[in-house]
């Protein structure tokens, strides 16, 4: 039977979802009140000036330009955030204990945290990648991503101090996670971010698209990807016009996986002209003949640990035109002979 107080919190973290998956424009009233209330609740001045950028990559680009003037100040991002949430914590868990802590944890941030997290080291690598324009480069990106707030990202462990004793002290910073994207505390300015404008994800919460940008801003930075796998913009523009050819052509395994999913397996081996030449324990050895050309020979196989949907993932390899065996061709791509090759657990 479920408790009331576990309903509760269920529906803490069910809200807390809606957060961190909101698109379209900021409520910038409601987030620079939050901003505010944020350095007021850490014993700070107000920020002189609160200024809007149209993505966490263009937010960081006007931090640098800010901080490197002088006209930013320090980040404050440690009073802002960093000790708030510590003190939090340690009210909340010690009020709880170990073991209600981690009850408590299960039915609110942890409903949240993979998806979130994933979400997070995605747009980190995203901004970074994009980082051309910004003085210093990546490692300056890099160092400027340490001054962010999550903003709605921030999701998870705002859901397991909501409506706890404590957990007032971070107010301010759910206000703009309720509001905006990532923001940057600092002494004088705060930079803040709008959120996404589109946002698609797979049933396992991994970003996914086939015909865009998986992940959108309004300012045109975006994100592609296929199943949580980043992949180029103009790579998902080719995929209407897929050929088996092209795939056989595509050097780079994953993308050539990810040509095969759309495509579809039994497709390309029918219009390949592919047959199976021996299964074993290992996979399944395709061959398919190619005029002018050495045989192209694949080994099909299927990952034994399960994706988060429960699905297991098929890979094809290519192997040398000589391989006779699945498990040979499987052991060739470790840079082992059949006889060597002897898999503890297979993955």
């Amino acid at each position: 039977m479920t408790m009331p107080r576990e309903t509760e919190r269920t529906d803490v973290a069910a809200a807390w979802r809606e957060v961190a998956a909101a698109t379209g424009p900021a409520d910038r009233g409601a987030a620079e009140e939050g901003v505010r209330l944020a350095y007021r609740l850490a014993g700070l001045p107000e920020p002189e000036r609160i200024v809007w950028a149209g993505s966490p990559r263009a937010a960081v680009a006007l931090a640098a330009r800010l901080t490197a003037d002088g006209t930013a100040g320090r980040s404050v991002r440690d009073e802002v955030r960093t000790r708030p949430w510590a003190a939090a914590r340690k009210q909340v868990a010690g009020r709880l204990g170990p073991a209600g802590w981690a009850d408590h944890w299960t039915l609110t941030g942890a409903q949240l945290w993979d998806t979130t997290a994933s979400l997070t080291d995605r747009m980190r690598a995203g901004v970074v990648d994009a980082a051309a324009d910004v003085p210093g480069g990546e490692q300056a990106v890099r160092l400027l991503l340490l001054d962010a707030v999550m903003g709605q990202h921030d999701a998870p462990w705002l859901a397991a101090f909501d409506d706890q004793d404590g957990g007032e002290a971070l107010d301010g910073v759910a206000a703009v996670a309720r509001a905006a994207g990532w923001w940057w505390p600092y002494e004088r300015t705060a930079v803040v971010a709008e959120r996404p404008v589109e946002l698609h994800r797979d049933e396992a919460g991994r970003l996914d698209r086939a015909d865009g940008p998986a992940l959108a801003f309004p300012d045109g930075f975006a994100l592609h990807a296929w199943h949580g796998m980043p992949v180029p913009a103009e790579f998902l523009d080719g995929l209407a016009d897929l050929t088996p050819r092209r795939i056989r052509e595509e050097e780079n395994a994953e993308l050539r996986r990810v040509m095969l999913e759309h495509y579809g397996y039994e497709r390309y081996l029918e219009e390949s002209g592919a047959w199976p030449l021996q299964r074993d324990e290992a996979g399944v050895l395709w061959r398919i003949e190619l005029d002018g050309d050495e045989p192209l020979v694949m080994v099909e196989v299927v990952n034994s640990t399960p994706e988060p949907d429960g699905t297991h993932r098929t890979y094809w390899l290519r192997v040398p035109p000589r391989t006779r065996t699945a498990r040979e061709g499987v052991a060739w791509t470790f840079g082992l002979t059949d006889g060597e090759y002897a898999p503890e657990r297979e993955t």
